[in-house]
């Protein structure tokens, strides 16, 4: 699951919108900090309630990809977006194919709940922008063994960016996933690769019921 997808029900919680979107947040910010649920777990009962729900919402998220990631949905389309993506381009050592066979649903997915629900990805952007961007920080850094000082800095720049309306248009979405490639060291995308994701939008579309978890 990506951004939207994990903190859609949460839009009323600011905290717990910020904490789904924590792991996230750090696998670009600072890729060698991880925010486990287990010592988030140890911050539930904190006494700043905002600290406590920046916790819930971190577990909250790895409850959510466990159960995403371990869906027969995910698993097959991932698979099928793998094997057409790898046809669609030049041959290569095939990580790059793989990685992108398992990210192009999660993008997939946020783009079609945005485009049933903007008002909602307009409220979620809304929420995070009322969050103290450095008590998250803060609040991380309780968790992780290694402190990170690019947290907060990153959270204003993905507010700033908005990129989670970039996924409707396909060019944009390329342009996006190259950024993603080229961070961690994958190659780049033809401009070409464009015309391969309508259909993988629809096949995201028709499996929509099965790719959200009831609760």
């Amino acid at each position: 699951m990506n951004y939207f997808a994990h903190g859609l029900r949460h839009v009323e919680r600011p905290y717990v919108l910020a904490g789904t979107a924590v792991p996230d947040w750090l696998c670009v910010a600072d890729r060698r900090v991880r925010a486990r649920a287990k010592r988030a777990a140890e911050l539930l009962e904190d006494t700043d309630p905002r600290v406590a729900e920046i916790a819930a919402g971190i577990i909250r998220h790895h409850r959510d990809d466990a159960w995403f990631h371990g869906s027969r949905a995910f698993v097959e389309l991932s698979l099928s977006f793998t094997q057409r993506i790898r046809a669609a381009l030049p041959p290569d050592e095939g990580i790059r194919c793989s990685f992108l066979g398992h990210i192009v649903v999660e993008l997939l997915l946020d783009a079609e709940l945005a485009e049933r629900q903007p008002e909602r990805l307009r409220a979620y952007y809304q929420s995070l922008e009322t969050v103290d961007a450095g008590l998250v920080q803060a609040a991380v850094n309780r968790i992780v063994p290694a402190p990170t000082e690019r947290l907060a800095e990153f959270i204003a720049a993905f507010l700033r960016e908005s990129f989670l309306w970039d996924y409707a248009d396909d060019k944009t979405l390329c342009m996006r996933l190259n950024q993603v490639l080229c961070r961690v060291g994958l190659s780049r995308l033809p401009d070409s690769f464009a015309e391969v994701l309508p259909g993988l939008r629809g096949d995201v579309r028709l499996r929509m019921g099965e790719l959200l978890p009831v609760a």
